[in-house]
């Protein structure tokens, strides 16, 4: 392992969690000045996928959130370096903490089936058959699994059940993602099942996650000189050498510029991306269709295409129609509709997490946070999120897939859902929608072979390392932060030779009581 020089130029391909997780271990466990690590982020803004923006006037926006649980070893150990934007004595890790003591989440109301919380919602609903089916997957090798999709496996009826429409619109699942994914949720969640109907045992941020995560690393990161190019995309990585021994010599920009790359430096190569070619749209407006690709995919089609072990990307990005949801992010000028929710799901705003419609066609589900939801959020105003898992298919109130709805429709076919009377849905007359197309959020979730996702070392690889969620990283699960983050503490420890590797992934499968108290929940014992 060739180790950095104090003098090494530490470039850095992608802003999101894992570009902006490289440059904090470097900082803080390598000793790298901060005046010598390069961020190069596509968007005007970094973060990646952990997003919140927009104010009370136009509407707040979140593409969506990741979610997070106490055995996040790397994320919370990553964050507790980090000060809380509200109060830098006190660590990001302790402010997450501190919060859900604070606001414990547990569910009351998790599926609504007509109109009204549906009265088996704690119930799995799981067959016989169902149940040996998931304890058949949990035991078989993930190496027998390779290309076969989640329907390939259970029989039509488990897509019928309580589990299904849980954990499917919890993770983002669906029945022709791949198998393997699934084994490894199962797998690493697993303590999880005792409180999963009612969503217990999920941490929560205090507020959006941009705001309660990427801005404080943000600031710490530029307080100590870190060069966070903004608005400046990476359209090209040159790589000389061979298979065995190889190396990036130069980076081409999209403004025709061109960095060099010295032997001591180092290359750190976020590829893909589930949120690139968003589009959003407005109350009377669907989003577009995005006209081409985002950044993050042609940079790794054109890495795979000149390279060896750089993977398959088209794995993932090839069918859009199989990776797509649609979100929207609604914000009112009242309280009205959230003290109908805490009624209607019997839990305080902020406490119950996802809602989801068992009825919809959309398979339409909404959270409400906790209030604020921004720093510095207008008074007032109170803002909430939703997502449709099935966008694809025809609404039952808005006869239309959920990608040609407009804010106001997507309103529309909530309150159809909810049975709001019109005096109720004159909540919504002056409320700001924003529905938002994300063409490949569920694209880590393919059906894969191996050698589809590369090494974060990929082989002979001497200055460079792939980071993100698109690198194949044993048991842990990805569309978590702490797959991104443990994909940068990997890399910086192969790279420089200062930094101790990540700590194994959480093994509570291994757990005999744990195991025991699963058993029980799936049986409905």
């Amino acid at each position: 392992m060739s180790k950095a020089t104090s003098l090494a130029q530490h470039h850095i391909i992608g802003g999101g969690i894992a570009g902006l997780a490289v440059a904090v271990y470097l900082i803080r466990d390598a000793g790298v000045e901060g005046k010598n690590i390069h961020v190069y982020e596509q968007l005007g803004v970094a973060g990646g996928s952990l997003d919140g923006s927009g104010d009370a006037e136009s509407g707040y926006m979140i593409r969506g959130g990741r979610m997070f649980e106490e055995h996040f070893a790397c994320t919370f150990d990553l964050l507790d370096t980090i000060p809380s934007a509200n109060d830098p004595g006190v660590s990001v890790t302790e402010d997450i903490m501190a919060f859900n003591r604070m606001v414990p989440g547990s569910s009351n109301c998790r599926i609504v089936r007509d109109g009204r919380p549906a009265e088996n919602r704690y119930d799995l609903t799981l067959s016989a058959q169902d149940i040996v089916d998931i304890n058949r997957l949990i035991l078989q090798p993930e190496s027998r699994l390779a290309g076969q999709s989640i329907e390939d496996w259970f029989k039509p009826s488990f897509f019928e059940s309580n589990f299904w429409l849980m954990w499917s619109t919890m993770f983002s699942f669906q029945p022709w993602h791949g198998l393997t994914e699934l084994r490894r949720y199962l797998r690493r969640f697993i303590h999880l099942f005792p409180g999963f109907t009612r969503i217990e045992g999920i941490l929560r941020t205090r507020f959006n996650q941009y705001d309660s995560l990427i801005a404080p690393i943000v600031t710490w990161l530029r307080d100590r000189d870190v060069r966070i190019a903004t608005g400046t995309q990476v359209t090209g990585v040159t790589i000389d050498g061979t298979r065995q021994d190889r190396r990036v010599t130069a980076l081409a920009l999209a403004d025709e510029g061109q960095v060099k790359i010295s032997e001591d430096d180092r290359v750190y190569l976020t590829l893909g991306s589930m949120t690139d070619a968003t589009t959003q749209g407005s109350n009377d407006r669907a989003p577009d269709l995005p006209e081409k690709e985002g950044g993050g995919w042609t940079l790794w089609r054109k890495l795979a295409a000149q390279n060896e072990g750089f993977g398959r990307p088209e794995a993932f990005c090839g069918n859009t129609s199989k990776t797509a949801w649609h979100s929207f992010t609604v914000t009112m000028d009242g309280p009205d509709f959230f003290e109908f929710m805490e009624d209607f799901t019997n839990n305080r705003t902020g406490t119950g997490g996802l809602v989801t419609f068992a009825d919809s066609g959309w398979t339409l589900s909404v959270v409400l946070f906790h209030q604020p939801h921004f720093r510095g959020q207008k008074h007032g105003a109170y803002t909430f999120w939703g997502y449709g898992l099935r966008g694809d298919r025809p609404g039952d109130f808005v006869r239309k897939p959920m990608w040609e709805a407009t804010g106001n429709e997507i309103v529309t076919e909530l309150c159809g859902h909810l049975k709001l009377s019109k005096a109720q849905a004159a909540w919504f007359d002056d409320a700001r929608v924003l529905p938002c197309r994300m063409p490949y959020i569920t694209s880590q979730f393919m059906p894969r072979q191996p050698g589809d996702r590369p090494d974060v070392r990929p082989s002979g690889a001497r200055n460079f390392a792939v980071i993100g969620q698109f690198c194949e990283q044993p048991r842990d699960c990805v569309f978590t932060v702490e797959y991104s983050i443990r994909s940068a503490r990997t890399a910086v420890a192969e790279l420089t030779g200062r930094v101790d590797p990540p700590p194994p992934v959480a093994r509570t499968d291994l757990d005999p009581m744990v195991l025991i108290r699963a058993a029980r929940v799936l049986m409905g014992v």
